[in-house]
């Protein structure tokens, strides 16, 4: 029997082919191979499309050279296994009996076995209907800006708390300094006071020596 099914190409790309009396066993001839070796069944996935039951089948390669992996992204339980080379997808009907596979068929069971993807315009109106967080917050709560307030917003007309931080620690080093001005001051007339005593002393013991004693 003839029979339409999907060549998943080096380069990740689909391609619909029609096999002319199909059989498994000359499937690797569609994928440019000269030898069956290792081209085999990997994995098949029942899934139900449109209230229709498909099977669909894998035939891939797992080893080969060196640049030459299939980069195209199959479903899971195969997301994670490296194929090497074009890759073939067929398809049975819930009875067992092979039928027709084209692109916009396995691209609808590519979807549902990621477990469908989400629509773009679906998730933009969701957004437009979302009620506003802000909207019942009362105005004493939120700031000019109309976000709430936290303790990381600042309204522009409050004051600004570094600033004044700053200016505390520049008074507080001015009154330092002073303090240091007035200790060295101190210590100068301390200094002063201690010469004064000892000049005294040192005049004290001075003697005059008199020509008897000389």
């Amino acid at each position: 029997m003839d029979l339409n099914i999907v060549v998943v190409e080096t380069n990740g790309n689909l391609k619909k082919t029609l096999f002319k009396n199909f059989n498994e066993d000359n499937l690797y001839k569609k994928c440019n191979l000269k030898k069956p070796d290792d081209f085999e069944k990997k994995t098949e996935w029942n899934v139900k499309i449109d209230g229709t039951k498909y099977n669909i089948t894998l035939f891939a390669k797992e080893k080969g050279r060196a640049n030459n992996e299939n980069k195209y992204d199959f479903p899971p339980p195969v997301d994670q296994t490296l194929y090497f080379g074009n890759c073939v997808l067929f398809a049975k009907n819930i009875d067992g009996d092979y039928i027709d596979l084209d692109i916009e068929l396995w691209n609808k069971i590519y979807e549902k076995l990621f477990g469908g993807f989400e629509s773009l315009d679906a998730t933009a109106t969701e957004d437009e209907n979302e009620e506003d967080e802000l909207e019942n917050i009362p105005a004493e709560m939120k700031s000019k800006e109309g976000y709430l307030k936290d303790d990381f917003i600042v309204d522009d007309d409050e004051p600004d708390e570094e600033a004044d931080d700053d200016n505390e620690e520049e008074s507080w080093d001015d009154d330092e300094e002073d303090d240091d001005d007035d200790e060295d001051d101190e210590e100068d007339e301390g200094d002063d006071e201690m010469f004064d005593e000892l000049g005294s002393e040192l005049s004290v013991e001075c003697y005059d020596y008199s020509d008897d004693e000389m």
